[in-house]
């Protein structure tokens, strides 16, 4: 363990950018608020790898990792920002990020350092797009991950099916696949476990939609204008055609309908190859980019930022931020299985040769869903609004039309 530590700290050493320390009298204790689970490698690599060769590379810091579950960090936030005992820094889901800024609780990154441009350039832009609300910059991205098209290849050979590389033809196949198989099972060449956001908005983006205004203050015209009305309707007729199934309670979970061979494509997340080599390790499966159409193939971002609160010690969180997101850094975490976002990083052996490659292409062009304080609740009445279209109580238009008034009220 020692050799394995000093040679980490001599390669730590030559690529963290140079003055990156504190002077011994100047010398703080940062608490790092995170939900990589305590007994996983993620957090044997923060506490044995990173941790201390960022305290060798900045001798007048300590670093007080403190690992939550991931729901009990949201809440552990919110009880903490009423009793002024945050922390300096903290992993954050994206989805919290806009819910923390609208409690005036985190530091704007791009307007109180200096070199954020500098430092935020050399993550992606795409992740990037995460942690900006309301025109300002309130974390740097971490890690991410996307969703991208597992099919399996026997069921496609069986009804010769190529692979779909646009939404008309991922149409035509979601109907071709769909029906009984030789054992007089029904088979659906799609699942979608849910009607969310994290659900919906590839195929919104794909056909060439949207939710929102580009600067997220107007529902009105894009999340009921005529591509996104085209995108629910078209995925709503595949719902009443029994070619798309999974939401319903009572249906077959995804992993499962995945692999027993009922459910002949699906997009997934990297966490799915792990459930389908544990769980179904003989199913014939391989993966593909989300279809293109208008607005080209846009899947969703999901992952976390990194953070800092107004009550930190500032200098020396932004060390330990930058460190964090450093090209070192990102390499190690990609080893324990999590997608970089450092563009030197996604360019070594270590991130080409991971297990989460082939999404490596889908994170270039993902998109965030929305980064505003009421997303949740926006997110709750999208899913009734397509569960009123699937159900054909409501068309795409009246639903959509609906919902973009709900939208518009709760921006304001």
């Amino acid at each position: 363990m020692l050799k394995k530590i000093l040679a980490v700290l001599l390669v730590c050493m030559m690529v963290l950018p140079a003055g990156l320390s504190l002077a011994e009298e100047e010398a703080v204790t940062i608490n790092f608020w995170h939900h990589y689970n305590a007994q996983s490698p993620e957090n044997e690599t923060l506490m044995n790898v990173l941790i201390p060769a960022f305290e060798a590379a900045n001798p007048g810091i300590k670093v007080n990792a403190v690992s939550h579950e991931w729901a009990q960090l949201h809440d552990k936030v919110l009880i903490s920002a009423t009793s002024d005992s945050l922390p300096d820094v903290a992993r954050c889901d994206i989805a919290w990020l806009p819910e923390f800024q609208a409690m005036g609780i985190l530091v704007a990154l791009d307007e109180e350092m200096a070199d954020f441009a500098e430092v935020s350039g050399q993550l992606l832009d795409s992740a990037m797009s995460t942690a900006s609300i309301g025109g300002h910059y309130y974390a740097l991205a971490l890690n991410t991950n996307s969703k991208i098209v597992f099919y399996n290849v026997q069921m496609l050979q069986d009804a010769g099916i190529e692979v779909p590389a646009t939404m008309d033809q991922w149409v035509e196949a979601v109907k071709a696949l769909s029906g009984e198989n030789a054992n007089g099972q029904q088979t659906w060449g799609w699942n979608e476990p849910a009607l969310a956001g994290w659900n919906i908005c590839p195929f919104i983006w794909s056909f060439g939609g949207a939710l929102l205004s580009d600067d997220q203050t107007v529902a009105t015209g894009y999340v009921n204008g005529p591509a996104t009305v085209k995108a629910v309707e078209t995925f709503a007729q595949l719902v009443q055609a029994e070619a798309i199934t999974g939401f319903n309670a009572g249906d077959i979970p995804m992993t499962d309908g995945f692999g027993m061979g009922r459910y002949a494509m699906m997009l997934e997340g990297p966490w799915k190859s792990a459930e389908l080599e544990g769980n179904y390790p003989d199913v014939p499966y391989a993966t593909a980019p989300i279809p293109a159409g208008e607005g080209g193939s846009i899947s969703v971002l999901g992952g976390e930022d990194i953070a800092m609160f107004n009550t930190a010690n500032k200098e020396a969180a932004w060390l330990f931020m930058q460190f964090m997101t450093s090209e070192f850094a990102e390499t190690e975490m990609a080893k324990c299985g999590q997608i970089p976002v450092n563009k030197a990083a996604l360019e070594s052996d270590t991130v080409k040769g991971a297990s989460f490659a082939p999404f490596i292409e889908a994170i270039q062009t993902a998109k965030a869903r929305p980064t505003v304080a009421a997303w949740s609740e926006m997110d709750n009445d999208l899913q009734n609004a397509l569960y009123y279209v699937v159900t054909g109580e409501k068309t795409a238009q009246e639903a959509m039309d609906e919902l973009a008034a709900k939208w518009d009220t709760l921006l304001k």
